[in-house]
């Protein structure tokens, strides 16, 4: 049983945040040229589990170089930031921020879990209060794309922002600097920022992580197809599309497009509304960032965001960064 004065919890988003905003993004996404709707509703429940077997795959590599990066310096990051107070955005099942909660130090450490989904939220809250005792959990189910604001900790403790999973890759860069600019607001001199980020490789290595053999990524893809669906009362037919990976090396950006196999309409009946595509018409489903790291620190710097440290495994082509508020 859940000790409740060791978990608590904050819901800031309506009980229609989720429809308005998935009718919003696929109405204006998909009246775009070329089309490109927002990532984040490939993850219901199905989704995630899809997402959760991509990390595990061979040409995957980003999941496993950062849960490395963390092994070897997850102390360092403790003695550095003298953290009593954690907040991951995204958090999700949480599952690689267990390595730095235990080096910083469960008992008394107070912890933020944020994510828009609640389950999510229920289910790894509930596992860290059992696993850490004396760890004080309070959940914030949020959009963190939109302006955030955070329960401020007590007195002057010192507070790690976490960002992990180079979901900071999820935004484009006109994007990323306001991102940034509002992180940077809501730290105080004493709190830090940690960011996992993505590099730069070899462009094939790049592409097969997001096009695998086993067609996986495939699947994940054109499950949005079912979630709109199901969602939308829409007639998509995941046959008719074709699963691809492109780089994007003026953006620096891989991208995940459905390809239009036919001349095609496809009806959703909750937008009233009917979509044409052409034989061989792209949609851009996902675009993920892939970083240097001289930008990366360029734009933290723009955002007001000073470097204190960098790693990074140059094998595998990732890098977490912890930064101060200027």
């Amino acid at each position: 049983m859940t000790d409740s004065r060791s978990y608590g919890y904050t819901d800031t988003l309506s009980a229609e945040h989720y429809a308005r905003a998935l009718r919003a993004d696929i109405r204006d996404g998909l009246a775009r040229t070329p089309k490109t709707t927002a990532p984040k509703w490939f993850y219901d429940a199905w989704g995630s589990e899809l997402f959760e077997q991509i990390t595990q795959l061979p040409e995957y590599p980003v999941w496993r170089a950062e849960l490395g990066l963390l092994q070897l310096h997850a102390h360092d990051i403790a003695v550095r930031t003298g953290a009593r107070s954690l907040t991951e955005l995204g958090s999700g099942s949480s599952t690689k921020t267990k390595l730095i909660i235990e080096a910083l130090g469960s008992k008394g450490l107070r912890y933020v879990p944020v994510d828009v989904s609640a389950d999510a939220l229920h289910q790894a809250s509930t596992q860290l209060v059992q696993e850490y005792p004396g760890i004080i959990v309070h959940a914030l189910r949020a959009d963190f794309t939109a302006p955030l604001v955070l329960p401020e900790p007590p007195g002057d403790e010192p507070r790690l922002i976490a960002f992990l999973g180079s979901t900071l890759g999820n935004f484009r860069q006109p994007v990323r600097g306001p991102f940034l600019e509002g992180l940077r607001s809501i730290m105080r001199p004493e709190d830090h920022l940690l960011i996992g980020a993505d590099l730069v490789k070899d462009e094939r290595e790049m592409l097969a992580a997001y096009d695998d053999s086993q067609g996986v990524t495939s699947e994940f893809d054109k499950h949005l197809l079912q979630v709109l669906n199901r969602e939308l009362d829409a007639d998509f037919d995941p046959d008719s599309f074709d699963h691809v990976s492109v780089w994007n090396s003026a953006e620096r950006h891989i991208e995940m497009r459905l390809r239009s196999r036919v001349e095609q309409r496809v009806k959703i009946r909750e937008l009233d509304l009917a979509v044409y595509f052409a034989l061989g018409e792209e949609w851009i489903t996902e675009s993920s960032a892939k970083f240097t790291t001289d930008g990366l620190q360029a734009e933290l710097a723009a955002a007001g965001l000073r470097t204190d440290q960098l790693w990074s495994d140059t094998g595998a082509g990732f890098a977490l960064v912890l930064a101060t508020a200027r």
